[in-house]
């Protein structure tokens, strides 16, 4: 059967809801996963810039979820941001509990076949075998790991938002058209945040994301041969600064759990606040150049039409 690490204490997903149905601030569901557990948002804060945080995309990256409802504790910065702290329930439920998560007998034989054993633990993929962070439309399928079949992890999915956890994703960054997105994943200590940006985006977004970096203390990555993912689709699609947290020392091991969690919490629990600073900062500083430039306009306009008088 195999040395399998399955944490038995409350499940994640029973955490998250019960913080959901506790929170007294604005929320809703803004979809359902492969299996119809729900997808749940809540806001914190109020006011621009408007951020969205996601966290736990890749199921065995649950303990992210842990971290965003600490940082919910931990109050908002500037503006406000939506908190979607379980992307994917089906698969961290499967990298904490296994098979007896599904309740489903053909889909347990179909993930059992696709795993290729009753381990779990590693799992990153939904329900159905994909990889959500994969499965955006930004390069799709062009990405360096991609597999065309479903796996545990970096199966595209047959396109683009195929499936019912990134429409969701889809539809509600659409719906809030935030100013920045921030994904939290883990592990390795580092931060991404180009994706081919043209030059003025790269140099609001690289500032951006060295707040970002000393507020956690992780250095600045390019994650070469990355595609489809979330960031990446808000990068390239909807022109947004948009980054990429690995949380955890990379000489930790996946699946991160509760043994890891202070390290993460040590390095992330202001982190969201920072970037949310730097934002609103740099709105501000965007503001007052734009006003500048307006007065250079009016009084350029005024001297040329005092000009064209004297001349007349």
């Amino acid at each position: 059967m195999g040395n399998f690490r399955i944490h038995y204490y409350v499940d994640i997903c029973e955490e998250v809801e019960k913080f959901y149905q506790g929170v007294r601030t604005k929320k809703r569901i803004i979809g359902k996963s492969v299996f119809g557990r729900s997808i749940y948002a809540v806001r914190l804060g109020e006011g621009t810039p408007v951020g969205i945080a996601q966290y736990a995309i890749h199921g065995r990256e649950w303990i992210t979820a842990k971290l965003a409802l600490e940082q919910f504790r931990f109050g908002p910065g500037a503006g406000s941001v939506w908190i979607v702290p379980l992307m994917n329930p089906d698969g961290a439920l499967l990298s904490q509990c296994g098979l007896s998560s599904v309740a489903d007998g053909a889909a347990r034989e179909r993930l059992l076949r696709i795993n290729g054993g009753e381990d779990f633990s590693l799992w990153k993929a939904n329900g159905a075998g994909v990889d959500l962070n994969v499965n955006f439309d930004a390069d799709w399928g062009e990405g360096k790991r991609n597999v065309r079949a479903a796996a545990s992890e970096n199966y595209i999915g047959p396109a683009p938002f195929s499936e019912p956890e990134t429409r969701a994703l889809k539809a509600f960054t659409e719906e809030i058209r935030p100013d920045y997105t921030l994904s939290y994943h883990t592990k390795g200590g580092e931060i991404y945040w180009y994706y081919y940006q043209p030059l003025s985006a790269c140099v609001r977004d690289k500032k951006l994301a060295i707040a970002l970096s000393e507020a956690t203390g992780y250095p600045l990555r390019h994650a070469a041969g990355s595609a489809g993912g979330y960031k990446d689709w808000c990068v390239k699609k909807l022109k947004l600064p948009a980054f990429t947290v690995e949380a955890g020392n990379d000489g930790f091991s996946h699946p991160l759990g509760e043994e890891e969690f202070e390290d993460i919490r040590e390095h992330n629990l202001s982190s969201l606040c920072s970037l949310a600073a730097a934002v609103a900062a740099e709105t501000e500083e965007d503001n007052e150049r734009n006003e500048v430039c307006k007065e250079r306009l009016k009084t350029g306009r005024s001297a040329h039409r005092r000009g064209d008088r004297l001349r007349g």
